[in-house]
């Protein structure tokens, strides 16, 4: 629902980049994030190793692999990454495919205010 919110041409208050837009993107970037990083822990719960962490502040207990799960989606989600978490294996799909949303998502914010005030020209 947060998508169709940031991509559906609306204007708020006259203005056509608001407050509320800028909050429909903090809680879609917050969705993704916590979204994927349950993904990779999950995966990671159930045996499949998906994140190689070349630091030694990586523990094996449950908060450790947790904050390692949300800090490497948080890293691919808004760049390419650190190179301190690796992706391996399915890891590195879901990373891809993370990293790519991570790209678009502000693409078409852009897009759709350029578009918005594009037409408000043309009327």
């Amino acid at each position: 629902m947060s998508m169709q919110s940031l991509l559906t041409p609306k204007r708020t208050k006259g203005r056509w980049v608001s407050l509320d837009n800028f909050l429909y993107l903090i809680c879609l970037y917050a969705t993704i994030l916590i979204g994927f990083g349950l993904i990779y822990i999950i995966l990671d719960l159930n045996g499949h190793v998906v994140l190689i962490d070349e630091t030694s502040f990586g523990g094996n207990n449950f908060l450790d692999r947790l904050a390692s799960g949300f800090y490497f989606s948080a890293v691919t989600l808004f760049s390419l990454g650190y190179g301190d978490i690796t992706p391996i294996g399915i890891g590195r799909m879901i990373a891809v495919a993370e990293a790519l949303i991570g790209y678009v998502i502000p693409t078409a914010f852009v897009a759709r205010v350029v578009f918005n005030i594009e037409n408000k020209k043309e009327v």
